[in-house]
């Protein structure tokens, strides 16, 4: 992982100083490498030797933090990581404008990889992750949100670049297509679970331990699955008051609204629908062989549901 961050940082220099300032903010901003790791871990896994695997890593991440900046834009967040958000800071055009740097950057060193299987990966990612961002807009304020499209919007928005990290470290390696799918399906059930463990944080966690304030997903109207849950199974009274709360947004009715989640257990629903993805895709690493790595795949998903923040 230092030889990854070390590619970050030389391949985020630009002669514009505000792409570097801002760039380095976000990159530096404390986040998990989560994803750049999947695809170390998983060429390791497969037992890969080289250093190729490092660009490969980097440019999931800087994908991510592209992501990361529109997305922030698109919410109108303040806070993330525990810090002010890039366009809180910089300005909702800078954080659009480097953004789509990072984005272009990311397949100039797609190139640089000479695998026209990791360029048809990547650029199918950024295609569903950009229609994920779509189907969540279309959701917000819709008190009609259904499960279903809940779980399409996750698999999109977040699962698909897990995804995309494992597969890459099989790729890489030239693992057969089936073993291909099987590193590919564990990192989509282990970004799944990891977003649902975010949605039911937004509601069980405080502010200091997140680094976002808590709340923000229905401040923004946003139906996530405690939201959904707790609407179909509280009663007249409960469920008008979350549509109502998902309708309008805000923070006015966010006390009220975490009670009815408490006392309709939506909370224990989502924390266990969280587990049922993470226990797939420990199911998906059987084919790997016994390493530290695969080891460390399997904490990876305890880890994405028992984390708390």
């Amino acid at each position: 992982m230092e030889g990854v961050n070390e590619v970050i940082r030389q391949r985020l220099s630009s002669e514009v100083a505000l792409v570097n300032q801002l760039g380095h903010y976000i990159i530096d901003s404390g986040g998990k490498r989560l994803r750049p790791m999947l695809v170390v871990l998983a060429a390791r896994a497969y037992g890969y030797e080289g250093i190729r695997h490092q660009l490969l890593a980097a440019i999931v991440e800087f994908i991510h933090t592209a992501t990361l900046l529109h997305d922030d834009v698109v919410d109108e967040s303040e806070l993330r990581r525990g810090r002010e958000t890039a366009n809180a800071m910089f300005g909702n055009a800078a954080s659009v404008l480097v953004g789509d740097f990072l984005y272009s950057r990311a397949f100039e060193m797609m190139v640089d990889v000479n695998s026209m299987r990791v360029m048809e990966i990547l650029a199918q990612t950024t295609n569903v992750i950009a229609e994920g961002e779509v189907m969540q807009l279309l959701n917000v304020h819709d008190a009609e949100t259904t499960e279903a499209r809940y779980r399409e919007v996750i698999h999109c928005k977040t699962a698909k670049l897990f995804e995309a990290a494992t597969r890459l470290g099989a790729v890489l390696c030239d693992r057969p297509r089936a073993e291909e799918d099987a590193i590919a399906r564990y990192g989509m059930h282990l970004g799944s679970a990891f977003q649902l463990i975010d949605d039911v944080l937004d509601y069980s966690s405080s502010s200091e331990d997140m680094g976002k304030n808590v709340g923000d997903d229905l401040a923004e109207g946003k139906p996530t699955l405690p939201l959904i849950y707790a609407m179909g199974q509280g009663n007249k009274a409960q469920s008008d008051l979350i549509r109502k709360a998902i309708e309008q947004g805000g923070y006015d009715m966010i006390d009220e609204v975490q009670a009815i989640i408490h006392e309709t257990g939506a909370l224990d629903y989502t924390c266990k629908v969280a587990q049922q993805e993470a226990d797939k895709a420990i199911e998906q690493l059987t084919h790997l062989p016994e390493s530290e790595y695969k080891q460390a795949l399997e904490k990876l998903a305890l880890f994405s549901v028992q984390r708390k923040a």
